[in-house]
C-alpha cells in the first residue's frame, strides 16, 4: 500500500488539473457559441462557485483513474486510459445528475438533442488531460 500512496496523490492531482482544463473548455465553448451552434443550451458562467465543485469532482474521478494504472505493468497508455475512464463521469452526468438533480431530464435532452455528445466530448477533454498530467507528474 505504501508504494501506491504517491500514485494515488498523482491521480487525484491529475484529475483536478484535468477538471480545470475541462472547465476552461466548457466555458470557452459556451463563450464562443459552440454549444449554441449545436443547439445545446449549456453555457456556464465562470465563477468560483461553479469551478470549485468541478475541481473536487475531477480529483475524485482521478481516484477512479488510479485503478487503471495502479499495477506496475499497467503503466502505459495513460491518455487512452484517461479517455476510457472519462466514460464514467459522462454516464454519471447523463444518467444521475441530469435526471435526478436538475430539471433537464435523462441525458440532459431538455438542454438539446446533442447534449450527450457535448458531455462526452468535454469529459474526453478531462480524460485526456488527466492521463497527460498523470504521466507528466510521475508516471513511468
Amino acid at each position: 500500500m505504501r508504494l501506491y500512496r504517491p500514485l494515488i496523490c498523482i491521480c487525484f492531482c491529475a484529475g483536478l488539473l484535468g477538471a480545470l482544463i475541462n472547465s476552461l473548455a466548457a466555458w470557452q465553448a459556451g463563450v464562443l457559441g459552440l454549444t449554441g451552434m449545436l443547439g445545446v443550451s449549456l453555457t456556464p458562467h465562470w465563477s468560483l462557485a461553479w469551478l470549485y465543485p468541478r475541481l473536487v469532482w475531477g480529483g475524485l474521478w482521478g481516484l477512479a483513474y488510479f485503478f487503471t494504472v495502479a499495477s506496475t505493468g499497467a503503466r502505459h497508455g495513460w491518455i487512452r486510459k484517461g479517455l476510457l475512464i472519462s466514460l464514467l463521469p459522462s454516464a454519471y452526468q447523463l444518467f444521475v445528475v441530469f435526471p435526478y438533480h436538475t430539471p433537464h431530464g435523462i441525458a440532459g435532452l431538455h438542454l438539446g438533442t446533442l447534449t450527450p455528445l457535448v458531455v462526452l466530448l468535454l469529459n474526453a477533454v478531462w480524460g485526456a488531460a488527466t492521463g497527460l498530467f498523470a504521466r507528466l507528474l510521475g508516471g513511468r
